[in-house]
């Protein structure tokens, strides 16, 4: 896929998108596309924890899921409607109770009827890696 075949990922196009949805009720920023790569960022807060204290599953996946979605809609061919998923994996290597957590979403494959991402989500403060993360996209189009 070519450069010009990539979507706008302005900041206008990124806040209409979010506006309402999980995306912003979690805090997910999402950065600029660097080399077909995507980051984002989520500061950890109270409710992103399980009731054990430590980082829920649920809220590393939505970090990864929505990275790995923006990507996808930023690589989407030309004439298709947009995508879904149709498949994700995350292995857990680590947790965070507070501070910054970024997520860099890399494509594996974007073809015209799937699309598969990676996405790794770290803990830049301690270093730590704490989730990889494969997604599955399938790509809409008109009927």
């Amino acid at each position: 896929m070519s450069d010009d075949a990539i979507r706008n990922l302005s900041p206008e196009v990124i806040a209409e998108r979010i506006k309402g949805t999980l995306v912003e009720a979690m805090g997910i920023e999402i950065g600029a596309l660097d080399d077909g790569a995507l980051n984002s960022t989520m500061t950890v807060r109270p409710d992103h924890l399980a009731p054990n204290g430590y980082l829920h599953a649920a809220s590393v996946v939505a970090l990864a899921d929505t990275t790995a979605g923006f990507a996808t809609y930023a690589h989407l061919p030309d004439g298709a409607e947009g995508f879904t998923t149709i498949e994700l994996k995350s292995n857990f290597l680590g947790t965070a109770t507070e501070g910054q957590l970024h997520c860099r979403a890399t494509p594996q494959h974007t073809g015209r009827s799937t699309q598969v991402w990676d996405a790794e989500v770290t803990h830049p403060a301690s270093g730590r890696t704490i989730a990889q993360f494969r997604c599955t996209q399938m790509i809409l189009w008109p009927k």
